[in-house]
Formats: structure tokens, sequence, C-alpha cells
């Protein structure tokens, strides 16, 4: 599916959107003129942030295949999921098992149109909620997952949407209290660990764009506590188990095991 400038006006195309936003930065075509334009302006202060994306999604790949082949999981759910690309958690989780059962979460208008094809298609489900709600995400996805086996909970890039850390940890930690032992957390974000990035995320506010928080490494870090954080730790998304050489990326992320 291709967005143009005269699709659906409740998607509000003069808006910058972030899923939308992220799409371009990936390469894709389901964006507007607003979001490129303040993709655009985040990039001309912060150009590494087209690798961020795509690389958060090489990150992606490797931890749900590492969930899946190694670990043994076979129920996903993939909250603020942001639109399909190339390689999303059920393509990755089914190229091991076909088995698998995935859940993605989100509230983006796009998304959802993304969602009922990608349903018909694939036996996925997918959740209208925010993130904010566990409770109801948690209810919701209870009609397809079994929480009474382990399953990959995911947040790839989404939690800086929430300014208070409190409240990011409370919504966390609120969802991995209700998998069973073995489950896994998947979560990665933005970290403020150079000015650049910074800059770039004060851009996109100015653009139009909803104001990001990002944070450092060790606030990251607070989000996995109780958990067993698999090895190697929480590092750079890019040195997460890579097949080459990890570049730098002002992007944290860890892959860990509840008790």
């Amino acid at each position: 599916m291709t967005v143009t400038d005269g699709d659906n006006s409740a998607l509000q195309p003069d808006v910058p959107h972030a899923a939308r936003i992220w799409n371009y930065w990936m390469g894709g075509t389901d964006n507007f003129a607003a979001d490129r334009a303040a993709g655009d302006a985040v990039a001309q202060v912060y150009p590494e942030i087209v690798l961020m994306a795509k690389h958060s999604r090489q990150f992606l790949i490797r931890a749900v295949r590492y969930l899946a082949a190694e670990a043994g999981i076979r129920q996903f759910l993939d909250i603020g999921t942001g639109l399909p690309t190339m390689q999303n958690t059920h393509e990755v989780a089914r190229s091991v098992s076909a088995e698998s059962r995935i859940v993605y979460v989100d509230n983006d208008p796009l998304v959802l149109v993304h969602a009922r094809s990608l349903m018909a298609d694939s036996g996925t489900t997918h959740v209208e909620a925010d993130y904010h709600d566990p409770e109801l995400i948690l209810a919701e996805a209870a009609k397809t997952l079994d929480f009474s086996r382990p399953v990959g909970v995911m947040f790839m890039g989404v939690l800086g949407y929430e300014p208070d850390l409190g409240v990011v940890a409370s919504i966390v930690n609120r969802v991995m209290a209700a998998t069973a032992s073995g489950s896994y957390l998947v979560l990665w974000d933005g970290t403020n660990t150079t000015q650049a990035v910074v800059d770039g995320a004060e851009r996109l506010a100015r653009s139009g764009g909803v104001p990001y928080i990002l944070r450092g490494p060790d606030e990251i870090g607070r989000l996995f506590e109780g958990l067993e954080i698999v090895e190697p730790g929480l590092v750079q998304i890019t040195g997460w188990r890579p097949a080459g050489e990890a570049e730098w990326l002002d992007a944290y992320g860890a892959v860990a095991r509840k008790p």
C-alpha cells in the first residue's frame, strides 16, 4: 500500500505522525509530505536517524529469531508495532515455527489500515490500544495468546512518547506481571548519548512531530529490573549479537527473561 496526499483525511496528512515518519526513514512509501518534511528536518541535524531506523529493524529480526529458535517462544506481543515494512515480527517468528502466534498493538489509524490486510493474509491479530492501557491490551491479547505459557513482549523504540520514566516502568511491569515464568522482554529505545541526537529530538518537536524523550542507558536499564538479561546485556542495538562489525548508534536495547 502506498499513501498519497489525497488519501483519507482521517489520517491527518498535514500533521507529522510518528509511525509515518519512521516509515519514511526506513525507506517506505506509507507517508505524507508533512511526515517527510519532519523526517528531513531531523536528519539535517542528526543524519544517523536513518541508520537507527534501519538498524532497529535488524535488532528486531535478531531478537525475534533468538526467541523463536533458541528460547522456544511461540507467542509474541508486539506493543507499538508501527507500520509494517520488511521482516516483521510474524514473518521472522514463523520462519522458525509456523505455529507462532502474534498480537500487534497500535493506535495509529494508518497502522490499522495495514493491520486489516495483514490479519487476512497471515492470521495475526491486531489490538487497537494505547500502551498506557496495559489492562486493555492484555485482555484483548488473551483472546489469541495463552498467558499461562511464555510470551515474548516487545516495546521497540516507542516508550519515549511517555515523558515520565515512572509511568513507563509501570507500563512495562504491569505487562510483564501478567506473563508466565520463562517469558521475555525485548526493549530498545533512543538514548541521549550525543548532543546531535538531542538536537534531532528538539528539531522533531519544532517540526510538529510528537516530542520524543531520550533517556540514558541507565534509565533504560531500570525497565529490566527483576528480569534476567540475556548476553550480551544492555548494549547499543547494533551490538546485540551482530553478524558483523557494530556501528555506533544512540540506541540501546536488551532481551531479558522472566524467572
